[in-house]
């Protein structure tokens, strides 16, 4: 006898199962909670447990893989992780240097911009009053 979870409901509901090309159907009897099995004494049931044996055997083979597949992209993503935190090491050690030039010199890489935009400005300038003659 089976457990069913949904009470007053059979296991395999209202419907009627048959696997007749195999030779075994399910039918639901009086009781909700029995089924009646009838298998059919031709089958070679050697065949189908070996075929079972091979399906089972291609499976592990693919969870298998499935686990080397997992490793390789675990150690992969860990070392990317290192990297990613080896270069976000980089960036701020330049960053802080950078701040720490920047206070040292003052704003004197303003005065630098600005210079070079003047420049850039007569430049062109210039250049627009030799092209008119």
């Amino acid at each position: 006898m089976s457990t069913n979870p949904h009470k007053g409901a059979s296991f395999y509901g209202d419907a009627v199962h048959y696997r007749s090309s195999e030779g075994l159907s399910t039918r639901p009897v009086a009781s909700s909670d029995e089924i009646q099995l009838s298998i059919d004494p031709g089958i070679d049931f050697d065949d189908e447990i070996t075929g079972l044996r091979g399906q089972v055997r291609r499976l592990r083979n693919v969870a298998e893989d499935i686990g080397t597949e997992v490793k390789y992209q675990r150690d992969f993503l860990e070392q990317l992780q290192m990297t990613m935190l080896k270069a976000q090491a980089g960036v701020k050690n330049n960053l802080r240097r950078l701040n720490k030039s920047i206070v040292r010199n003052g704003a004197n890489h303003v005065v630098h911009v600005i210079v070079f935009a003047l420049l850039c400005f007569f430049i062109v300038y210039l250049w627009s009053k030799v092209s008119r003659k």
